[in-house]
């Protein structure tokens, strides 16, 4: 039985189909970007961010966005964790475990009635709805020719692990914890994150 999941999803332009490393993605549909190379499809569980890789190709394919790479400042990570925060009182969404580094953000989430993939699409709703709430949204300088403007997230719905017994999802939380600190960043606290109690 799936206890709790570790989700990780990221802003836009950060990881993208074609990256050097492997993504989740099985095409890279974006014309601009097939010329880099096509998707390396991987189904491993084990984060493939430290593969070496081509650094110069993933940033020569990241100067072809549409839109320039969206790198959350403090201020805008903060109003993500308030709109979490607003999507999990009114869903009841149990999160043992939050990080929102600068281009992706991990949470280690309790199971719930509402498939995994709804509870990021809502949770990616939320942040952003925030983000213009408090006119911190990274590209509201791009609104389209009818005012639409572009999403802060990748669409890809982002990674999930499925952890299914107690050690795993205590060892998760810690690696969820500790992710800013191997950034160089303070351990981060947020009030929504409850303990967890298996």
């Amino acid at each position: 039985m799936v206890r709790t999941y570790h989700v990780i999803f990221s802003t836009y332009g950060f990881w993208l189909p074609n990256d050097p490393r492997g993504s989740g993605s099985d095409c890279v549909a974006a014309t601009h970007l097939q010329r880099f190379g096509p998707a390396v499809n991987v189904q491993t569980k084990q984060s493939v961010a430290h593969r070496p890789h081509d650094c110069a190709v993933r940033k020569a394919a990241k100067e072809q966005l549409k839109y320039p790479p969206v790198i959350f400042d403090r201020v805008q990570a903060r109003a993500v964790a308030r709109g979490f925060a607003q999507v999990l009182q009114e869903y009841d969404y149990p999160v043992y475990a939050c990080t929102i580094l600068p281009q992706h953000v991990h949470l280690v989430i309790g199971r719930h009635a509402r498939a995994i993939e709804r509870i990021v699409a809502h949770l990616k709703r939320g942040a952003t709805l925030k983000l213009f709430e408090e006119d911190r949204h990274p590209l509201m300088h791009y609104r389209g020719p009818r005012g639409a403007v572009p999403s802060p997230w990748s669409k890809r719905t982002g990674w999930t692990v499925y952890l299914n017994d107690e050690q795993t999802v205590r060892h998760r939380i810690q690696y969820v914890e500790q992710n800013p600190v191997k950034e160089g960043k303070p351990q981060q606290h947020w009030s929504f994150v409850k303990p967890f109690a298996p």
